[in-house]
């Protein structure tokens, strides 16, 4: 056989099959400039110099290689579509005396074809948009604009191995699916339905139990550090639970509208109903890859959105003053009221030094001690294993307990409290403390005069990750007694004594950080004449991390902005597909249905009860998926300081609003399709 005949008849076949392969070479177009865009990205020059440009590089190169497998399993996925249509043309050539060989060279074409086309044209388009890409991630993330335009070869060199190598693996599983057929399998194959498929009732309540445990880890973990631990288990059990739970319920669902005579036995329903219950297997398949694609998009776009644009709440939640230190004392007796005093002193000198107003602040000192917290008993000697013991809310036991003097609780709120030796308040800002005494394990035991519903505005208490407890007593050195002497599961000292000064400012960026840099030296100083110069301190400035916030949270935005139009294409493509096969397979049943007295008008009634039967579900199951996870996904936010509940509602609301008319709109676009082909004309 002549060697250009193969590139011809590849040819032919994808253009005799272009409504299948057009949507599949866009879509692999869109995935490859894509996946140069975030590279490009990834290595731009412009990242290399800024504020936390080498954390913003790591989560682009990381989300590079999430889109590469994402590619990798979606478009394997989509490409079956293709073979199954193809089969019955390629059983015919077989039939006309091509052997598997001569087929495999056609399929060698047509995949050499498609991957020029699609390397060719995605690398033109992103190269082409790379800029605009650029210039939007430099918006988001409110940086210098650069109009300079630049390609990167090593971003295109990657995107053609990574593509190139899903291309061959197509190619190769291709050959595979060829060469286990026989012909009159490959003839057959469009029109082989499946067999009439049985509800396997175990199965489906294994999956209700799998989606049942995931919703309830989902909102039963009340820690951030829990759900961090979970999540990632949780979400699988989900996938799993979606895919068992639509193939087998669409099974009983099929069975029971059959059963329903009421139902099943009229004109719009009759044929729909039918069809779908000889293909609910690959059916539900499709539909849960589309539920999953939903869920990711919505969970991925309402909490990136969430965090980008709640970086100044998270800014000001992680930094409640502008301008702060926190001195650890580690020597006995060296947090006293003279010490004090003269580090505030110097602070107040720096500040004035270098025209720094303070404004609002916060002065105090406390002692913090950390252990598990059970029945008003805090025990300082834990280690991992008696934590993870705990289960699934394990953290929630585990509290850093802050011992404050009555005096300064009396300076920040205005109060006007007495305690004695052994009394105390106790603050919690998760849930009030119930017990009447509290007692440090080996240390002492305290009684509680007074629960406070009020406490600092130091804005950390809610997004802690780990629980805190606010605990004014009398004296820290009379109160403490032998509670200095109390060790941790490491053998450190479990007490730890603070001082706290911060203040806000209206000075300005460059200000704000010659006083921060002025209280460092004035620490180092302090402990340099009064104690060798042995000192634990942290100074910080708002200012000095605003640019890393934004450019971490405008990168995960950025991210999710481009994955989500992937997974969106990907859902698009699948709905596309699923009506179109299923399409042809149906067309003969509406054609021999017209025969006997069937209106185009009652085939599209049929069209829409079928379309309306199954194509919102997954868009209905993925609000409940999602509507389950808030709880987890709202606790992984406070991990990145935020707590703002209105505006995660907001950002989630507006997600499902605006994805829902965007399915809308493909669920009018696609029935038309499907109508198209079983009436037998072009959609009106």
């Amino acid at each position: 056989m002549k060697t250009g005949l193969y590139p011809k008849l590849a040819l032919t076949g994808i253009r005799k099959n272009g409504r299948l392969y057009i949507p599949y070479i866009l879509t692999c177009i869109i995935m490859t400039a894509m996946h140069y865009i975030i590279v490009f990205l990834s290595e731009s020059g412009i990242l290399e110099g800024s504020s936390g440009g080498g954390t913003m590089q790591s989560m682009l190169g990381f989300g590079g290689w999430v889109m590469a497998l994402f590619s990798l399993i979606f478009l394997f996925y989509t490409h079956s579509f293709l073979i199954r249509r193809r089969k019955k043309e390629l059983g015919l050539y077989n039939i006309l005396g091509m052997g598997k060989g001569n087929i495999g060279m056609i399929m060698l074409w047509e995949n050499l074809i498609t991957a020029a086309l699609s390397l060719t044209g995605g690398l033109a388009a992103g190269i082409g948009l790379s800029k605009l890409a650029e210039l939007g991630f430099l918006n988001i993330l409110k940086a210098e604009i650069d109009y300079s335009f630049s390609v990167s070869p090593a971003a295109a060199i990657r995107t053609l191995v990574v593509f190139g190598a899903i291309f061959a693996i197509i190619f190769v599983n291709s050959i595979i699916q060829i060469k286990v057929s026989n012909p009159a399998e490959l003839l057959k194959s469009e029109s082989t339905g499946e067999k009439p498929p049985k509800a396997n009732r175990i199965l489906g309540i294994a999956g209700i139990v799998i989606l049942g445990a995931a919703y309830y880890i989902a909102v039963s973990i009340k820690e951030p550090l829990g759900a961090f631990t979970w999540f990632f288990a949780a979400v699988l059990m989900v996938i799993a639970a979606t895919y068992i739970i639509f193939i087998t319920g669409s099974v009983v669902m099929c069975r029971a509208l059959q059963k329903n005579k009421s139902y099943y036995y009229k004109a719009n329903h009759f044929v729909s109903v039918s069809s779908m219950a000889y293909r609910m297997k690959r059916n539900g398949a499709g539909l849960a890859s589309i539920c999953i694609l939903i869920t990711m998009v919505l969970v991925m776009i309402s909490s990136t959105a969430c965090l980008y644009f709640g970086a100044e709440d998270s800014i000001h939640t992680r930094y409640p003053r502008d301008v702060a230190a926190d001195v650890e004392f580690e020597i006995p007796g060296s947090l006293s009221d003279a010490n004090v005093a003269d580090l505030r002193d110097r602070f107040e000198g720096a500040a004035w030094e270098n025209g720094t107003d303070q404004l609002n602040i916060l002065d105090y000192r406390y002692g913090v001690v950390t252990g598990l917290l059970k029945d008003g008993i805090l025990n300082t000697d834990v280690s991992d294993g008696d934590i993870l013991a705990f289960g699934v809310n394990s953290y929630s036991n585990v509290n850093q307990v802050y011992l404050i003097p009555v005096a300064d609780y009396n300076r920040v709120m205005g109060a006007n409290e007495t305690l004695e030796k052994d009394q105390v308040m106790i603050y919690s800002a998760k849930e009030e403390y119930q017990k009447k005494t509290f007692t440090i394990k080996d240390g002492k035991t305290f009684e509680v005069k007074k629960v406070l519903n009020d406490f600092f505005d130091d804005s950390t208490s809610d997004i802690d990750v780990i629980s805190s407890l606010y605990i004014v007593v009398s004296n820290l050195d009379e109160s403490l007694g032998s509670i200095t002497e109390l060790k941790d599961y490491n053998g450190n000292s479990a007490l730890k004594l603070h001082w706290y000064y911060g203040y806000d400012s209206d000075a300005g960026k460059e200000k704000e950080s010659a006083a921060a840099a002025g209280m460092k030296d004035c620490i180092r100083e302090f402990f340099t004449e009064n104690y060798d110069g042995e000192c634990s301190y942290n100074v910080e400035c708002l200012e000095d991390n605003r640019e890393d916030f934004y450019s971490t949270f405008g990168t995960l935005f950025y991210m999710g902005i481009l994955l989500s139009i992937v997974f969106i294409f990907a859902a698009v493509l699948i709905i596309y597909y699923k009506q179109i096969s299923e399409g042809f397979e149906d067309e003969r049943r509406f054609e021999i249905m017209m025969k006997v007295g069937m209106t185009r008008e009652d085939i599209k009634k049929s069209v829409n009860s079928q379309m309306l039967t199954v194509f919102f579900l997954p868009l209905v199951t993925a609000v409940i998926h999602t509507s389950f996870a808030f709880p987890m996904i709202r606790k992984l936010l406070i991990l990145f300081n935020l707590n703002n509940l209105n505006l995660f509602l907001t950002t989630y609301g507006l997600s499902v609003l605006i994805f829902g008319i965007l399915y809308a709109a493909v669920y009018k676009i696609t029935s038309n399709t499907y109508y198209s082909i079983v009436s037998g004309r072009e959609a009106e």
